[in-house]
């Protein structure tokens, strides 16, 4: 399993980035795909989640309303669209695969920054 993600940097407070997280190694419609973050002296935090069929969409309160998790079976790719943002939301954000198949299995992305200036 590999996910790599792209499309971070700096931007503006009220700027905007789109995250993309390309998967392989594993049948990619099969499987929910979820985005965490981790900004610094702080523990990871679970950000969104979207279903295999892109049916089911949850996230967090502190990103609710300004991001916005799709994916693309055709590519193997999941995306977060992140607008409106913050300097709280400075973090380096991961992709994350998790799976219970007989045992757990979970997957994480080398991770990405973004950085938001004031």
């Amino acid at each position: 399993v590999q996910l790599v993600e792209s499309g971070g940097g700096l931007v503006q407070s009220g700027g905007s980035l789109r995250l993309s997280c390309a998967a392989s190694g594993f049948t990619f419609s099969n499987y929910a795909m979820r985005w965490y973050r981790q900004a610094p002296g702080k523990e990871r935090e679970w950000i969104a989640r979207i279903s295999r069929d892109g049916d089911l969409i949850d996230y967090a309160d502190s990103v609710k309303g300004r991001f916005t998790i799709s994916r693309d079976g055709a590519k193997n790719t999941v995306y977060l669209q992140m607008s409106s943002l913050k300097p709280e939301d400075t973090a380096v954000y991961f992709c994350y695969l998790y799976y219970y198949h007989a045992d757990v299995h979970d997957y994480w992305g080398q991770g990405i920054q973004v950085t938001v200036s004031s």
